[in-house]
This record gives C-alpha cells, structure tokens and sequence, in this order.
C-alpha cells in the first residue's frame, strides 16, 4: 500500500482509501484499497473500492480523492496509461470519477474520463497529470492537480466545475521556486480558520540544511487562493514531517469541525524490508489534528488515541546522569516526557532497546537540535534527522507513539513532528533516558497501546 486516497467522513464513518496492490507486496497496477472507522484508531477493510478495468485506466487507479454530493459519495482519480516500451517515461494520465450509493461499492461513470491530456494547459507536462483533489467553495467544485513544466519545476493546476463532470482550466497556482523539487504530487488545499492551505509533497527537492532530507518530501504553505485568478498567493512554506518517512498526505474535515491529516508512512525509492520474506510493504501514519497557530501549523495526535490507553506507568522528579532503565518495556505504546535542559550537553531516549540496539531520540541545547537517529535500530536503513527546536522555560516535551515498526515523535505539543520506520528485533522492547551532565525528567509517563 502506499498514498492514502478518497479519505473522507461519510454517513457517520471515516472512510480511508489507498493505492494498493493486492497481489504481491511489491508496487504494480494499483487499485484503491479501502478501510472504514468510527474513531480513526480501529478500522475496517471492505472490499477493494477501484480496479484497473477500463481503457482509460487499465495500467493503474493512481491517486485521488472523495467528495459527498447529494448523499453520495464520488471518487476521483488518475487512471494511467501506458504508451510504450518505457514504462517510466512513455505514459499519459487523466482523471475520473467513481459514485457509490453506500460508501461500498462504486460504479465508474460511462464519460470517463472527465480531464484529459487535452486539457492540459501549454507549458506543463504532457504526461504528469495526477492526484486531483477535490473540494467546494462558494457552491463550485474545485480540483487541484499536480504536475510540472517539464523543465525541472513543479506546479499545481487548478480546474472548476459545476458538476464534477465538466471542468474548465482556471490556472496554474502555485510553481516551485527552483529549490522546491522538478515534479509535485498529492496536492491538498483546504481552508483552516479563514485562512486557506496548500500542502504538497515534492518530488526530488534539495536539501535545505537540516530540512528536507529525504529524496521526496512533503511541505505546507498558509495564504490565499485567488479562484478567479487562479493563484495562491504565500509568503514562505514549512517542511509537514521532519522524520525519515512522510509523503502524500491528505486531509478530511470531520463532524466535529476538525481537519485531520493522514500520510504515507514510507518513502519511494527507498529499502522496505518487509517486502522479503514478510510479504507486506506499506503503513499509514496516526491520524493527525491540523491546528492554526499564527503563521505556522501545529500537527498534534487525536483526543481519541487516548481510549487506548491501558497499563498506565507514571514517574517524574528523576535526577538524571549517564543511562537509566526507565523500569518499562515494550513494542507498541505511548510515552509523555518532559525534561529539563538544566547543565546537561545531551539528553534524551533509547527506545526499543536490546544488546546493540537502539532507536535514540536527543537533543543538544547547544545547537538547539532534536535528532532521530536510527543506525542501530535494526534492519532497513539507518541514518539521522535534525530538527530545530526552542525549548520553553528550559523545557523539552515530547509525546511518542511506538506501534511495532514505526516511531512518531510529536515535539512541544505539536510545533514539529518526525516520523520514521524501524525494524529492530522482537527483543529489542527496552526504554532508556540518558543525559551527558545534569538534568532531569519532570514527568515520564508510559501507556501501552491497546490493540
């Protein structure tokens, strides 16, 4: 599995869809898998939602999104075909829709497609033209696609429609800068608190110091869209995840006025370990709450994750120096710390620890850097992620979701998140805190998840 797709509340149920290839755990012609949930922790496979059946979708379902319209519920999606002998290069791309009365079963419209390559404006690429996301304002649809010009830069379209069937090219809003990667993907625009945002992942973006270390990323960006223009007018844009894995994402609003983001926790074109000899390849992150905080936003875990809590462990006030067993183990659970900096150079976890293994999670006052480290977690690729971050009054808080294979770090309530999957041994359930000179953890407090 990878991007999620079609993610929407509808009929009183959060329904997840994703690109899936039911047959092997390797990519292939994708299909849209599909998941349901009353609470966003406990779900529900039903049956496959989207298969690559048509001619104008026969080498693959990729990427799309869900929208509600008189009581039911539309998918619209990429279907991709392939034009020639280089499956990587030769290819065009449109877009389509799929209805379903129940949520369940969907039928694809007999004018599919509805956005084809001669839709594509001059100057962007002929052949990437994907993951439309679909949304209303002033009672017109909308659909933002991702693509690029062809010439290293990428780009977001933007189309409207007055019943997802006809659509007519409004412009292109957004371009990369020249440092913001050579195609963008998965593109999501929604407004939070009066204020519109457009998050993307793109494809191949340099490094920008500490930031944007993974081949593909993903960012965010807060300002206006200009629907009769068709332009997104941002000051500057903001790395989403900071970890090693983090892509595609897409958001819901949900019955409680919340916008909720869920993304892919893997990146492309990197070792899955799980693909030999486990036989599956692909996670989703938590679900995550998108807060507004002045000119930034805040990514925090759901008020829901706490029903499952059991086996509550509580210390606080520990004097810390060197390493210290914190008395609890475990392989799928949650964590709250807080530390104080005081004298100390380098303070921090050791999570799923045995032997020589050890996923370690610390921070230098010095450079005000957080670090993801993962070189002896285990099999699957090693190496660091740095984030900066200010502590407050002294204070580093950490909360950390622990499920099997993956760690979830949310960092002072939400400001910056890092997100990265680990494969140590079944052993390996140890926790350590450990500071080089004085400091000391106010609180530490331990759930296990319960499953």
């Amino acid at each position: 599995m990878n991007d999620p797709n079609g993610f929407v509340y509808y009929n009183g149920q959060y329904h997840m869809f994703y690109q899936y290839y039911p047959y092997q755990p390797v990519w292939g012609p994708m299909h849209w898998g599909h998941a349901v949930s009353h609470d966003l922790m406990e779900w529900k496979y039903l049956p496959v939602a989207l298969a690559p059946d048509q001619g104008y979708d026969r080498d693959g379902c990729f990427s799309g999104s869900a929208i509600e319209q008189d009581g039911k519920l539309y998918l619209m999606y990429t279907g991709h075909l392939v034009t020639g002998p280089d499956k990587d290069h030769d290819y065009t791309q449109n877009q389509n829709i799929a209805v379903s009365k129940d949520g369940i079963h969907f039928e694809k419209l007999d004018c599919n497609p509805v956005l084809g390559p001669e839709q594509i404006p001059a100057g962007v690429s002929q052949r990437d033209f994907r993951d439309p996301k679909v949304f209303v304002r002033d009672g017109i649809y909308y659909v933002v696609l991702g693509s690029n010009d062809g010439q290293g830069k990428g780009l977001i379209l933007l189309y409207r429609s007055i019943d997802l069937v006809e659509w007519d090219f409004v412009g292109e809003i957004a371009r990369s800068d020249g440092e913001m990667g050579d195609n963008w993907e998965c593109p999501d625009l929604f407004e939070l608190e009066g204020r519109d945002v457009l998050i993307l992942s793109p494809q191949r973006m340099p490094a920008q110091g500490d930031d944007y270390q993974n081949l593909h990323s993903t960012a965010y960006m807060i300002g206006r869209l200009d629907t009769e223009l068709g332009r997104f007018h941002y000051d500057h844009y903001e790395q989403v995840d900071c970890g090693f894995d983090f892509y595609a994402p897409q958001t819901a609003l949900d019955a409680k006025g919340r916008r909720i983001v869920i993304g892919w926790m893997e990146t492309w074109e990197t070792e899955i370990p799980t693909q030999l000899g486990h036989y599956w390849a692909g996670a989703m992150t938590l679900p995550r709450e998108i807060v507004l905080q002045g000119d930034k936003l805040l990514f925090k875990p759901l008020e829901e994750t706490k029903s499952y809590r059991h086996n509550g462990y509580e210390a606080s006030n520990i004097r810390l120096e060197g390493i210290q067993d914190m008395e609890v183990h475990g392989d799928c659970y949650e964590l709250e710390v807080t530390f104080r900096a005081e004298e100390a150079k380098e303070f921090g976890l050791k999570l799923r620890v045995h032997d020589e293994e050890a996923t370690v999670l610390s921070y230098r006052p010095t450079d005000g850097l957080l670090r993801f480290n993962r070189d002896h977690s285990g099999i699957g690729l090693g190496g660091e992620r740095r984030t900066k971050v200010e502590l407050k009054e002294g204070l580093l808080k950490l909360r950390i979701f622990v499920d099997r294979s993956s760690v979830e770090v949310f960092i002072q309530d939400g400001e910056k998140v890092m997100t990265g999957r680990i494969y140590p041994g079944s052993q390996s359930q140890g926790i350590q805190a450990y500071a080089q000179g004085n400091c000391s953890v106010v609180s530490f407090k331990k759930w296990d998840i319960r499953t």
